[in-house]
């Protein structure tokens, strides 16, 4: 019992951080209607901002104190991921109004292969660490109940808190304010929106500036743990099943599709994997992603699309 709540915790604790890079995909989904193939670069680019940038202030301010040169380098990687959404918005989108969605999700591309780029221009193409204090030691729990206690990586159980706070704080911004409210009106209809007088070109620089926040923060804590590469790029591949499974459209669905898929991930590997060889957590979520692509393709949180004629 013990040996499987703890690779339930470990499923859940990686299932938030899915959820984290997932709903990048979910906020420019919900205000442009294109799927973003950018997320996995903005994600890269935040990173490396944050692991130099935590590099240089030290150098140029003389601050000794790791939590104050991180929150300053976290401050002015933020500033750089907003100008890079108000350039996107600026350069890309305002053009492209009203477009077909398939031109959109080419734009996506084209910014996904300009931020490699302009991210290995700036900072160079090594490997960078990131180190924002969190501690890497695992703690045994709950010991008194069961023998030897439930062993916890501290380190993933501080990134699934973070994670988690972010997502509540974006499901309320969402659910409960006029901007959130906008964005959801933008998705569904551009020239509706428009029509009553919501700025579409605010709204695309505001989303993608919470879309840049969140790509910063997944991106402090993927490159806490693997480290800051250029294949840090890759890990919007591993929240594709996650926004398939919630839905494209639902904050909330991509916070219940992360953990089903973090969860599935680590029991499938820990009792399957031995009957199959292992590697089941590889590909167990993209085939989890097929079967409802099958089933539901729109997810267990997304709307269905009913197109009368």
């Amino acid at each position: 019992m013990a040996f499987f709540l703890e690779t339930l915790l470990g499923g859940l604790m990686a299932g938030m951080l899915y959820s984290l890079v997932a709903l990048g995909f979910v906020l420019i989904f919900k205000a442009s209607g294109v799927f973003n193939f950018a997320q996995g670069a903005m994600v890269l680019f935040a990173a490396l901002a944050m692991a130099r940038f935590s590099e240089w202030i030290p150098q140029w301010t003389g601050l000794d104190n790791l939590l104050a040169a991180n929150a300053l380098a976290f401050i002015v990687a933020a500033l750089m991921m907003f100008a890079v959404a108000w350039l996107i918005e600026r350069l890309v989108l305002r053009h492209l109004v009203n477009q077909e969605g398939a031109t959109l999700l080419m734009a996506t591309l084209g910014i996904a292969y300009f931020l490699e780029g302009l991210g290995q221009t700036i900072f160079g193409g090594n490997i960078y660490k990131i180190d924002i204090g969190m501690p890497k030691d695992p703690v045994f729990v709950f010991d008194s109940i069961f023998p030897g206690g439930i062993l916890i990586n501290k380190e993933d159980l501080y990134a699934a808190l973070i994670a988690a706070l972010l997502v509540a704080l974006l499901s309320v911004f969402f659910q409960k304010t006029a901007t959130g409210r906008a964005l959801r009106a933008v998705a569904d209809d551009h020239q509706a929106a428009q029509s009553i007088g919501i700025p579409l070109n605010r709204i695309w620089v505001i989303v993608w500036c919470v879309a840049g926040v969140v790509a910063l923060v997944a991106g402090m804590i993927w490159g806490s743990k693997l480290g800051v590469q250029f294949s840090l790029a890759t890990v919007a591949l591993r929240a594709l099943p996650v926004v398939i499974l919630g839905g494209l459209t639902s904050v909330p669905g991509a916070i219940i599709g992360g953990l089903i898929i973090g969860v599935g991930e680590k029991l499938s590997e820990v009792y399957l994997g031995p009957f199959v060889g292992g590697g089941i957590e590889i590909w167990f979520a993209y085939v989890l992603a097929l079967g409802f692509l099958l089933i539901r393709p729109q997810g267990l949180f997304g709307e269905k699309i009913i197109d009368r004629v």
